[in-house]
């Protein structure tokens, strides 16, 4: 499990066991209820939490997933924070049943990172992207710039990333989670073209999105 979800299950245990030593002290089969209802919502938050292992294949081209996930998205999009151009984004949906650790994409140096506060659309729809919270990690890779956006949805309401600026990171690296349901976006380099389309399923650290075609 990650350690990110270790205060979670705790407080959802904790909170089981004083509705379980309530429900005998009183016999009260309503807080009886509760208390399978909330060791029932422990295990499911260890399963949320999981983290099973990873590893990246080791292609100097290969950009992979970020995330577990569905492609929702591939377009081409102005992106002015860091690029201040126009590039290619791959944005995956993370559903509530998917593993949501998040994983580096493709190694570089960390040259850009922001956290903006904002709404909770649904992580799905178009809106989300734009204005949803959110972090942005802009990296400098061999190959020119790329992009990634971890970003909330109605569900999901805080994301963790644990780069900082400077940072020098390796494709299939863990930098953070989006706890609950969510969606993460790619921004790929000028060098690179997709190789997913709509509806793939993706795993993180091992799906590849894209492929460097410029090597020189």
């Amino acid at each position: 499990m990650n350690k990110e979800g270790y205060s979670t299950v705790a407080g959802f245990f904790l909170f089981s066991l004083i509705l379980l030593f309530t429900g005998i002290h009183y016999q009260n089969i309503v807080i009886f209820v509760l208390a399978v209802i909330s060791f029932l919502l422990t295990i499911l938050s260890v399963y949320f939490f999981r983290d099973p292992a990873r590893k990246a294949v080791d292609d100097p081209y290969a950009i992979f997933s970020p995330a577990d996930g569905k492609v929702i998205d591939i377009s081409t999009v102005n992106e002015p924070l860091f690029f201040e151009s126009r590039v290619t984004r791959i944005s995956i949906f993370l559903s509530l049943f998917d593993v949501h650790v998040n994983y580096i994409p493709f190694s570089g140096s960390v040259e850009y990172l922001t956290y903006n506060r904002g709404k909770y659309y649904h992580a799905h729809t178009s809106a989300a992207s734009s204005h949803n919270v959110h972090s942005f990690v802009g990296l400098e890779t061999k190959y020119g710039k790329l992009a990634f956006k971890q970003m909330t949805g109605m569900v999901a309401r805080r994301i963790v990333c644990n780069l900082v600026l400077g940072d020098t990171v390796k494709a299939g690296d863990k930098f953070g989670i989006i706890k609950f349901g969510s969606r993460m976006e790619v921004f790929l380099p000028e060098s690179a073209s997709p190789t997913v389309k709509l509806g793939d399923r993706l795993r993180a650290a091992e799906s590849v999105i894209a492929k460097i075609h410029d090597t020189k």
